[in-house]
């Protein structure tokens, strides 16, 4: 009698995505709750996407932090996946760029990521499991005028995942980036459609993303299938950094 193989599905995560509530972070949100993981969110006012856990907290502060991590643990567990998404402009040319429109851009991009990675990396380090992913952008390697300090900031997650994978990869933390390219949300679909041409223009594959398909590599990222995979940047912008 033949015997019957058995199928079972990775065991549910525990997901913590910063600025889950909107944009990006909202499709990264509904992804990783439709492949049945147990997800939170973080936001400075308004609520994540159905089925998620809400946290109220400032990636600048890290009391709000603290307290943000202290509720997911009670509620939910230990965060084992964390996707550092959280982020603004300030856009400006240099030459009119204050010394707060820079500072606060990487307070919240850059520092913003360390902060939730220091606090999400201690149970990650005692489980001997985590998947961090930080999300920059095409503009943290193409460079762009009057980005300087967005540029500055997402560049730096780069260098951020590979001394995390220096430290933490012997413990089955990997630490990962991607890059998006421009992506078709609602900011886009404002822009003027000269404007929305000229982009596209410069795009290889000649259409914007779907925030859907950033939200599908990164809960790829996050997978077993990519457990060998730490310190890489991965750019979701249909070539237009190519060769970066």
């Amino acid at each position: 009698m033949l015997g019957t193989m058995i199928s079972t599905a990775p065991a549910p995560r525990i997901v913590l995505v910063t600025g889950g509530n909107r944009g990006i972070g909202r499709a990264i949100a509904e992804e990783f709750v439709a492949l049945g993981h147990k997800v939170a969110v973080t936001a400075r006012t308004g609520t994540g996407p159905e089925g998620t856990l809400t946290v109220i907290a400032d990636v600048t502060d890290p009391a709000s932090i603290d307290a943000a991590f202290t509720e997911i643990e009670a509620k939910l567990g230990a965060v084992e996946v964390l996707v550092a998404n959280a982020g603004i402009t300030r856009d400006m040319l240099l030459m009119r760029m204050s010394d707060d429109d820079f500072t606060e851009v990487v307070d919240t991009n850059l520092s913003g990521a360390f902060r939730v990675v220091k606090r999400a990396s201690k149970a990650m380090m005692k489980a001997r499991f985590g998947r961090i992913i930080l999300v920059s952008s095409v503009v943290g390697l193409l460079g762009s005028a009057g980005q300087v300090n967005y540029s500055a900031s997402k560049s730096g997650l780069i260098g951020l995942a590979r001394s995390l994978t220096r430290e933490l990869g012997s413990r089955g933390i990997t630490a990962n980036v991607i890059a998006p390219g421009f992506i078709e949300t609602d900011m886009t679909a404002a822009l003027p459609a000269e404007q929305q041409d000229a982009y596209l223009k410069q795009i290889p594959a000649n259409r914007f993303a779907q925030p859907q398909e950033v939200a599908r590599a990164i809960a790829w990222l996050a997978s077993d299938d990519a457990a060998y995979i730490s310190g890489a940047v991965i750019p979701i912008d249909g070539g237009l950094g190519m060769g970066h």
